[in-house]
């Protein structure tokens, strides 16, 4: 099914609405406009937005670009900040794209949806590592995903369920909207600012078409033994019931990521033996211990519960032990 008519949505009430359920106090985008002195006038204010859109003339300013701490090695994360009247707009449109998209999301799926968070994600990947037949982990990294999401695909993509105009133009607007840093405006040919209240779900949406329909309809019926993905946002881990899957399934999804203008990060991709038998199967090889991999702040690693039964655990990442220990320092 497709939605014709979305854009009357946004309406007078529902802005104002918006408006009022934006948090105070929040960083400001490249005009200075804050919540406070946009409810000055606000009425008036909320009017010429309702008829710049109708008359599709409304065009969202571009972000301003700040960067914050990324990891211990003083890596930056950019973040692009709306202006006010953009963070309204767009805390109209999330919902809109939730209850649409909330229908076909896979259950693999667990980053910025509601009522399922980074715990529930961890819990569904100690299910599938204990309790079925799971030997090989694949840890996926995609390199900058934010950056290089690509706006045709992004559009074709929506365009599957909605075939609004009017909507559909304020969506690619926003995505063309670019960003300034230092007095400066830089256009935006690829991706999805970080900060943006839309670009979570577009980002759902986006890995729902290129990984978890691909993984589902595709990778589990081309390969011999079992498969489960558990992916928050764009952050995924893939187990394998045999070896010689999880290394075709690599394989198969660089090529996937390709197609889309993505890129595996290889550096902080791996494929590890992992389950209940890695550690029987290690000390035999004389190896030691098995590897660990990390997924949502944790380090996970094969352990065993007080009767001997195997168990997955969990201790914090290293990597998030040096960050915090740095800023308490700071």
């Amino acid at each position: 099914m497709t939605f014709t008519s979305l854009a009357h949505l946004l309406n007078r009430e529902y802005l104002m609405q918006c408006h009022h359920q934006l948090p105070n106090r929040k960083a400001a985008g490249v005009n200075g406009t804050t919540k406070h002195t946009y409810e000055q006038n606000l009425e008036e204010n909320i009017e010429d937005l309702v008829s710049r859109m109708k008359r599709k003339g409304y065009r969202p300013s571009p972000a301003k670009r700040v960067y914050i701490p990324k990891d211990e090695k003083g890596k930056k994360r950019p973040l692009g900040i709306p202006e006010h009247e953009d963070k309204i707009v767009q805390k109209g449109m999330a919902p809109i794209l939730n209850a649409i998209y909330e229908n076909d999301f896979l259950d693999c799926s667990f980053g910025f949806r509601p009522q399922r968070n980074c715990h529930d994600a961890l819990k569904v990947l100690n299910v599938y590592i204990e309790r079925r037949y799971v030997n090989d982990i694949v840890d996926v990294d995609i390199k900058g995903f934010f950056d290089s999401v690509d706006h045709k695909w992004m559009m074709e993509f929506l365009r599957e369920r909605i075939v609004d105009p009017s909507f559909l133009r304020i969506i690619a607007r926003f995505l063309k909207g670019g960003y300034m840093e230092q007095a400066k405006h830089y256009k935006t040919e690829n991706g999805t600012p970080q900060g943006n209240l839309i670009s979570p779900i577009l980002a759902n949406v986006y890995l729902h078409y290129v990984l978890d329909l691909w993984f589902e309809q595709h990778v589990k019926k081309r390969i011999k033994g079992q498969a489960y993905l558990v992916r928050y946002a764009d952050d995924f881990v893939c187990c394998f019931q045999y070896h010689e899957d999880a290394h075709a399934f690599y394989d198969a999804l660089k090529l996937r990521l390709n197609k889309f203008n993505l890129e595996v990060a290889e550096d902080k991709t791996k494929i590890i033996p992992f389950g209940r038998f890695a550690e029987e199967n290690h000390k035999k090889a004389g190896k030691g211990n098995p590897p660990t991999f990390d997924f949502l702040g944790f380090t996970h690693y094969c352990g065993k519960s007080k009767k001997g039964k195997f168990r997955v655990k969990r201790k914090t990442s290293k990597k998030k032990i040096a960050s915090k220990l740095k800023q308490t320092n700071q």
